[in-house]
């Protein structure tokens, strides 16, 4: 049975069984429906997005635009299911992907399958502000990454991002909080993880992956977790900060940007290195403004990948760091101007590549907050050794 069949018949049994339960059609944003038990022992939310992307592309140099390249794509398409089993101590998340983008990167660490899942995780809060997660779900690495793809202020994350993330991997999070004063939170999360990113099923190459991040929210949290949002779309009537960070260390790593990336061979399987990464973030939000700025610096061990006898086979660690600046304004009904400044340095000696500088103007229209909105941006691109590039952003976004 393949997976769309399998789906289909689930999607079938979830509605013919619907009139069984208590069922709630949320306002439009808040899921499709809600299912809770006859005994209230378990409830589940079904929502569904999706996203378009439309993409212009040009080379840039001295003689101006050239090599004009368009594209079309339905950049996300997922499901989503949350809620508890059993108490309301024990939540959930189950996250599919559908498109193309979501389900990409079979291999035969996956047993040559699409990758269908993102989330599958399990939370338990089993002593007062102790949370235990157990299952496949993102690591608490840098702050934009952990913002859902959904609740971004531009069309997409930034080059940092995709350079330096750690994303999702599967294994146990501890997390916790606790107050210094009225307002003044604090947050602690720890990570064990297998180290080679998500939906791997053969076995684990490597060693494990330890992460450890820290938060500070000074003045309390945030309105609807807006830490953990972009754009300031609740207009807070009060300065709101959050500063964190964070550490991974992926022991015998060997894909060569931590868990994401490639995977380093060798004459004798696969090369392993220590991988050090560390981050450092801040969100600020006050009436309609917003400011979030992230460094990530990343390290190896032995960065170049070598065989048994010493000789290079080419695959490089991509050690280096970088800096994102992104800041917005809420205008009135609700439109938003962004701007996004992005500077990457890698290793030149090791990589072989040059500084990049992203440049990026993003106007976004909410219609219904982050749940149904217009996004678009237009970003230039200046790459040291290389050919710059000028790109235009058109996505449509859609929650159910």
């Amino acid at each position: 049975m393949n997976f769309k069949t399998a789906l289909t018949i689930v999607s079938m049994f979830v509605l013919s069984y619907t009139h069984a339960q208590e069922t709630n059609a949320p306002k439009f944003g808040k899921g499709l429906f809600n299912l809770v038990g006859k005994d209230s022992t378990w409830t589940m939310n079904i929502g569904a997005r999706m996203q378009f992307l439309g993409t212009h592309k040009w080379d840039s140099n001295s003689d101006g635009l050239s090599n004009p390249e368009t594209s079309f794509l339905v950049r996300r398409a997922r499901l989503k299911f949350s809620g508890f089993a059993y108490s309301p101590k024990l939540k959930y998340k189950l996250e599919l992907g559908l498109s193309n983008r979501d389900i990409s990167g079979a291999s035969e660490f996956t047993s040559n399958a699409p990758r269908y899942i993102l989330d599958a995780v399990l939370k338990w809060n089993f002593h007062e502000n102790f949370e235990l997660w157990v299952g496949q779900t993102k690591l608490p690495g840098n702050r934009e990454r952990v913002i859902s793809s959904g609740n971004l202020q531009m069309v997409d994350r930034s080059l940092l991002n995709s350079r330096f993330n750690i994303d999702r991997d599967m294994g146990l999070q501890l997390r916790h909080h606790f107050n210094i004063s009225d307002k003044f939170i604090v947050r602690e999360a720890l990570s064990i993880a297998q180290g080679e990113g998500r939906n791997v099923t053969t076995g684990n190459l490597g060693g494990h992956e330890y992460t450890a991040r820290i938060e500070f929210l000074p003045f309390g949290n945030f309105t609807s977790k807006g830490d953990y949002k972009g754009s300031d779309l609740k207009k807070e009537q009060a300065p709101k900060l959050a500063i964190g960070s964070s550490y991974d260390f992926n022991n015998n790593a060997v894909k060569n940007r931590s868990n994401q990336g490639s995977y380093m061979k060798n004459d004798t399987g696969f090369y392993q290195t220590n991988i050090s990464t560390f981050f450092v973030d801040a969100m600020f939000k006050y009436k309609g403004f917003s400011f979030m700025g992230e460094y990530a610096y990343r390290d190896a061990k032995d960065p170049i990948a070598k065989n048994s006898d010493g000789t290079l086979t080419g695959d490089v660690v991509q050690v280096g760091n970088g800096l994102n600046l992104q800041t917005g304004y809420l205008l009135g009904k609700n439109w938003e101007v962004s701007g996004r400044y992005t500077i990457i340095n890698l290793d030149e000696d090791i990589t072989g590549k040059g500084t990049e500088n992203q440049y990026t103007l993003g106007l976004s229209k909410y219609i219904v907050g982050h749940k149904l909105k217009v996004q678009t941006d237009v970003s230039y691109l200046s790459l040291t050794g290389g050919t710059n590039e000028l790109m235009y952003r058109l996505q449509v976004d859609i929650h159910f």
